[in-house]
């Protein structure tokens, strides 16, 4: 090999166990090998799973040996956010007082990967129960962004995301409530998914918002993401929101797009994405990545999000109202360590003080707040109407477009510590990437061709392809020409 095994892609990977060019368990070594070498500087990982991921890199090699047929992600070490239950391993969602839980069943993506015969190296760093924009708010470690440890790596999966753009995993998997995943690309300068809600399974993950959530990998390529995507992706009768459209096959249409297909879309610029705050390094470099796609055939016009403006005020009430019911059964009697007390109430107020970080209290106390009686009809109701309203403008353009292109982020990554004295600054990073979530869209994270100077350090950008339900195919093949393009 040219280069380290660790830096080859998914796909180049699976090719190359195939011809038997190098072992799987070649390729898990090596990248243990370097996760200690690098993540002491990134923190990317929580916990490694070295003795599991060998058992596992062993049996790919055995069904390489015996000639079966293999699937594209078997032997693929990969890294999974530790929101996302591995029978047997912690799980700890970065929470105090999730600190010493041991998960007893797989994470229905986690029984796809498992078939799938893929390799799981760890479990990555995040935001405390997914809540943050940053991988700051973790109560375990901070991470850095692989590209300038002096800045953060996004959030909430930041860990996921700086494992892969670090080439410490070949490809993870995140989560995204309001940006979890496309964030986090675009800092670490990686490719990330966030599929249609509802195509695939939640049974696992452990849920901050319900409506909102949704599982969805990270990749060092598009082409990468679609072969990731499209093993996870599924019905599945262990989760009530899972929808059975999910089991569409599609997969000719994600891994093998045709350039005559990609002419045929027709591409939104909504103007209400490039406002007077977002940074003009990003605008210059989202602009750049409409001028590739114009390049391709495909036909671009502008069209309008007008509710676009309430998107952010009107998350920041659904998801702490969600975030409320959901973190009720963490009550530090069936999961933490338990604090000697003399009544319930005592009990509770321990437990949940040391076992909770600020960042969870704050979002408890919104959610609570906007519940409880006299407040429910002038904030969470209202809000699900403007969610309804932000939902129906997407299907109005939609009508006249196939996908829409949009900044990711308002800025580059900012410095570590920059905003966590100001919780709304932090919350306006994810203010291009909510909307797709209270819609349920799916949307892919790129990064746009080369780097942007931002405190001294060249950081990467990224910008957003945002589709139609079950549209996956279509922001996926685009970005896979797209990065044909500029390579």
């Amino acid at each position: 090999m040219s280069s380290p095994l660790h830096f080859l892609t998914l796909k180049r990977f699976h090719e190359g166990l195939l011809n038997k060019e190098f072992s799987a368990l070649e390729m898990a070594q090596e990248h243990f090998t370097y996760i200690e070498s690098r993540d002491p500087e990134i923190g990317a990982y929580l916990a490694l799973h070295r003795d599991e991921a060998m058992r596992q890199a062993e049996a790919a090699d055995l069904a390489v040996a015996q000639d079966k047929e293999m699937s594209a992600l078997a032997g693929a070490p990969l890294a999974i956010k530790d929101n996302i239950l591995i029978e047997g391993t912690r799980t700890t969602s970065a929470a105090q007082i999730l600190k010493d839980y041991i998960a007893n069943y797989d994470a229905s993506v986690i029984t796809k990967l498992k078939k799938a015969g893929a390799v799981f190296l760890g479990k990555t760093n995040m935001d405390e129960f997914a809540m943050g924009s940053s991988t700051e708010n973790s109560s375990f470690q901070k991470t850095k962004n692989p590209h300038s440890t002096a800045h953060v790596p996004g959030g909430s999966s930041g860990g996921s995301a700086a494992a892969v753009a670090a080439h410490m995993a070949v490809a993870s998997l995140g989560s995204d409530t309001g940006g979890s995943i496309r964030q986090p690309a675009a800092f670490c300068g990686v490719v990330g998914l966030k599929p249609t809600y509802g195509s695939v399974s939640r049974s696992g993950l452990m849920a901050m918002a319900s409506s909102l959530d949704q599982i969805g990998p990270f990749a060092k390529t598009v082409e990468d993401a679609a072969i990731l995507y499209n093993e996870i992706k599924g019905y599945d009768p262990l989760d009530a929101t899972s929808d059975p459209r999910a089991d569409a096959d599609v997969s000719k249409a994600l891994l093998n797009p045709t350039l005559g297909q990609i002419k045929k879309l027709r591409v939104g610029i909504p103007e209400e994405y490039f406002i007077d705050g977002l940074d003009p390094r990003v605008r210059t470099k989202v602009e750049e990545a409409i001028g590739v796609l114009k390049s391709l055939g495909v036909e671009v016009k502008p069209v309008s999000l007008p509710h676009t403006k309430y998107a952010l005020s009107c998350y920041y009430i659904v998801m702490p109202a969600e975030v409320s019911s959901n973190l009720e059964r963490f009550d530090g009697i069936r999961y933490g360590t338990r604090h000697p007390a003399d009544t319930l109430l005592e009990l509770y107020k321990k437990d949940r003080e040391s076992g909770f970080g600020p960042e969870t209290k704050r979002r408890i106390l919104l959610g609570t707040f906007v519940l409880s009686s006299g407040y429910y009809d002038a904030y969470y109701a209202k809000a699900q109407k403007v969610r309804r309203l932000i939902a129906q403008d997407f299907d109005e353009a939609f009508k006249q477009v196939d996908v829409l292109v949009t900044p990711v982020t308002p800025t580059p990554a900012f410095r570590i510590g920059e905003k966590m004295s100001d919780p709304l600054s932090m919350y306006l990073s994810d203010i291009f990437t909510i909307p797709v979530n209270l819609a349920g869209l799916p949307a892919v994270s790129i990064p746009a061709k080369g780097f942007v100077d931002a405190d001294g350090a060249s950081l990467p950008v990224g910008f957003q392809l945002i589709g139609r339900r079950w549209g996956e195919a279509d922001i996926l093949g685009l970005g896979q020409y797209y990065e044909k393009a500029v390579q």
